[in-house]
């Protein structure tokens, strides 16, 4: 343990050296004085065991044994570095050590700790996960949601609180009126006090308490008290704390505090000291072999931001009748995702379905009935705790796990965001291609209903824009089915977008093995004369509008994007270069929109196919209004599709 804490100090110290002389880029935040804590900690676990850890991790990522070179290397941006030098010094993760990623969200780790544990307990695996927060930590939302799902969920998790008494510039007292013994009780899971600097009482306890966790107890909450002697970043002017208090803590260095207890169990000064050399060896020989090493290639930049797609081949299906009144089988869209979820939680085990009332409740349009009592443990009912969902969805997705989440509207989306704009998306990069991250998150929306301006919204745009994110919204039931299938296959963070209004749209019924890959638009309808291009339900008002137009003389090609990231650029483009005219409909609000993207594109890689302007046809930039009779104007629909037409075959 002393060797340990002995190497996180010199690394901490070597760390700031080299941040100093502008060695080491970005932002560095280091945990010297809270060595006992991570150490501790980390001390009884396996190396089958995990944790997550914060900004300050370093500590926690050589306690659970990391090795110092690639670290310095990973702080120094090198290609040797733990994440090939595209994470630095908050984002060092190893998921094939246990290390499910130091993090620069303060507490978005214990969501992540969630969904590890939750892979760990549906794979029988007697695992056991320490989520390392600070005390600061506490005052977010994603604290609460991820200790009260562990605690509903019976996870076993341990949530280590760094107490280091301040976050970032504010004292603790300044910051919480309740104390993390009040909270614990408050979440039904157990509680422990520690004294942080003293590794040995650290570890005494967490051998207990892991052992517990194990053995199936549940969540606990450890409360260690330490300190931080740097401030909150380097370069920290610290005006907010006194010289004083700094002394009374550095009194009690952690490494000093073990140095006695090791000279009375009769351990000689000199054996110590011979340590302390061959720590100040190892670091001196890491840091020179990190300086030796080469920077990432600038031909690697697009490297890691998503893996290999699988080559899907899509199955022909037959054509039948279609929309909601439509003769013949009865298969709905409503149909097609209750059959994928089921096909795909029977043929693999590491597949499974989470979110807000999908299991007892068979989901709040009964798009899951069923599926709970087919599969048990693998469709779990949440709290209303999208942060928590989300983090399960990633968790479990480094974990070697296939999780399908469901956001119930997408409106919603905005509750867990963090957990989609910078775990999902970015953590495959920013560890450098080691983190999995095959996860689908469901979702659904649909304006026209007086839904009003907080569940009518069609958000595809700003997920789109997210690198790392791929969207999908289909529009038939034979799509649904199979994107969704290809998607839960797909080894990356996937959002698939369902219209609540086309729930009851029928179509033609695919086979059981239907695939449809991901990133492939499709012509609905061919034609001549103009590209429409849409995606969801408006492409079923497109097609009504190019219908409609067609006894004038005006034939249409209608383009179903079906992806819209990836984007099928190829296929409009074709159509384009057939037809010399483009109109772009959608639901979401025209300004800003994946139409004023295709719109960009047409301008700069289609231009000279352009015999007319581009036309959007979108709402305005106002929120989704309530009463019918707005609603109806702000939302277009197949004459508004047939008017644009009309307008741009006469250019």
């Amino acid at each position: 343990m002393y060797r340990r804490m002995r190497r996180i100090r010199r690394f901490e110290e070597r760390a700031g050296e080299l941040y100093r002389a502008t060695e080491v880029p970005g932002f560095l935040h280091l945990s010297i004085g809270q060595e006992a804590s991570a150490v501790g900690a980390c001390w009884p676990l396996r190396d089958s065991d995990a944790i997550t850890s914060t900004h300050r991790g370093h500590g926690h990522c050589l306690a659970k044994g990391l090795d110092a070179v690639s670290m310095f290397a990973e702080l120094m941006g090198r290609e040797s570095g733990t994440c090939h030098g595209r994470g630095g010094s908050m984002h060092i993760a190893d998921p094939g050590r246990g290390v499910y990623g130091a993090n620069g969200i303060v507490g978005a780790g214990l969501p992540i700790a969630g969904g590890v544990a939750t892979a760990f307990q549906l794979t029988g695996r007697d695992g056991v996960v320490v989520a390392f927060f600070g005390d600061g930590a506490v005052a977010q939302g994603a604290f609460h949601e991820a200790v009260n799902l562990a605690s509903v969920w019976g996870l076993p998790v341990v949530f280590l609180c760094e107490n280091n008494h301040y976050a970032e510039f504010s004292r603790a007292e300044d910051q919480h009126r309740a104390t993390l013994a009040d909270r614990a009780g408050g979440y039904g899971i157990g509680y422990e006090y520690v004294d942080g600097n003293d590794v040995g009482a650290v570890a005494t306890l967490m051998r207990t308490v892991a052992d517990e966790v194990r053995a199936g107890s549940g969540p606990v909450l450890v409360e260690a008290d330490t300190y931080r002697w740097h401030g909150h970043y380097e370069g920290d002017p610290e005006r907010y704390r006194d010289a004083a208090e700094l002394a009374r803590w550095r009194s009690r260095d952690p490494l000093e505090v073990a140095r006695s207890a090791l000279a009375a169990a009769g351990v000689e000064p000199e054996f110590l000291d011979a340590v302390d050399r061959a720590v100040e060896d190892e670091i001196v020989a890491a840091v020179d072999a990190a300086r030796a090493a080469p920077e990432p290639a600038p031909s690697t930049l697009s490297d890691h931001v998503t893996a290999p797609r699988p080559t899907v081949l899509e199955t022909p299906v037959a054509v039948a009748p279609s929309g909601p009144g439509a003769a013949g089988e009865r298969y709905r869209v409503m149909d097609a995702v209750r059959d994928a979820l089921d096909q795909e939680l029977a043929l693999d085990p590491a597949v499974f379905v989470a979110g807000i009332d999908v299991g007892a409740g068979g989901n709040v349009f009964g798009l899951t009935r069923g599926l709970a009592e087919t599969y048990p443990g693998r469709v779990r009912d949440t709290p209303i705790s999208e942060t928590a969902i989300m983090g399960v969805a990633v968790g479990a997705a480094m974990a070697g796990m296939r999780p399908v989440v469901e956001i119930m509207y997408m409106d919603f989306i905005g509750a867990c965001f963090d957990q989609l704009l910078n775990q999902a998306a970015k953590l495959r990069f920013m560890t450098g291609g080691r983190a999995s991250m095959s996860l689908v998150v469901r979702t659904q929306f649909g304006a026209g209903r007086s839904s009003g301006s907080q569940h009518s919204q069609s958000l595809e745009a700003l997920l789109a824009h997210v690198p790392g994110l791929s969207v999908v919204m289909p529009s038939t039931p034979a799509d649904t089915y199979g994107l969704l299938r290809a998607a839960i296959r797909d080894p990356n963070p996937v959002v698939f977008v369902e219209n609540r209004l086309l729930y009851g749209f029928r179509g033609a019924k695919p086979p059981p093995d239907h695939l449809v890959p991901l990133g492939r638009a499709v012509v609905r309808r061919p034609g001549t004369d103009v590209t429409v291009v849409s995606w969801s339900r408006m492409v079923h008002e497109a097609l009504a509008a190019a219908e409609a137009v067609a006894g004038e003389g005006i034939n249409a090609e209608v383009i179903d994007l079906r992806t819209i990231a990836p984007l099928d650029w190829a296929t409009v483009v074709a159509s384009l270069e057939r037809t010399n005219r483009l109109v772009i409909a959608h639901e979401a609000v025209q300004d800003f929109g994946v139409g004023a993207e295709l719109a960009a594109r047409a301008v700069s890689d289609g231009f000279w196919h352009l015999d007319a302007p581009v036309m959007r046809v979108a709402p305005p930039p106002t929120p989704a209004p309530y009463a019918p009779s707005l609603e109806r104007v702000w939302l277009p629909g197949r004459q508004a599709i047939a008017d644009a037409l009309h307008a741009i075959v006469r250019i």
